[in-house]
């Protein structure tokens, strides 16, 4: 079974920087993308960032393109979400994901909220 388990949340000050972390567990991640989306107070869960574990290939949501990194350690089984730049818009609860290539998004961490003071 696919674990999901993010953390590195919290309050931040606008311009500031959050490292958001995922572990993964319960399978072998090299044929999966994961992702990092998010979700605010009466939006719809939006897409943030992905990365292909095995290729290492990412892709961003243009809101993020140049403020955010997505990486993985493939030692730790960890996916990195490194938050730079923060605005007050980015407030959100981050949640991570896993697909295994072609399909939907089947798996999801339980969330970590992120709040970006003005």
């Amino acid at each position: 079974q696919v674990q999901l388990v993010e953390s590195g949340g919290g309050l931040v000050q606008a311009g500031g920087s959050l490292r958001l972390s995922c572990a993964a567990s319960g399978r072998t991640f090299s044929s999966y993308i994961m992702g990092w989306f998010r979700q605010a107070p009466g939006k719809e869960r939006e897409f943030v960032a992905t990365i292909r574990w095995d290729i290492g290939s990412t892709s961003y949501a243009d809101s993020v393109k140049g403020r955010f990194t997505i990486s993985r350690d493939s030692g730790k089984n960890t996916v990195y979400l490194q938050m730079n730049s923060l605005k007050p818009e980015d407030t959100a609860v981050y949640y991570c994901a896993a697909k295994r290539v072609g399909t939907g998004w089947n798996y999801w961490g339980q969330g970590t909220q992120v709040t970006v003071s003005s």
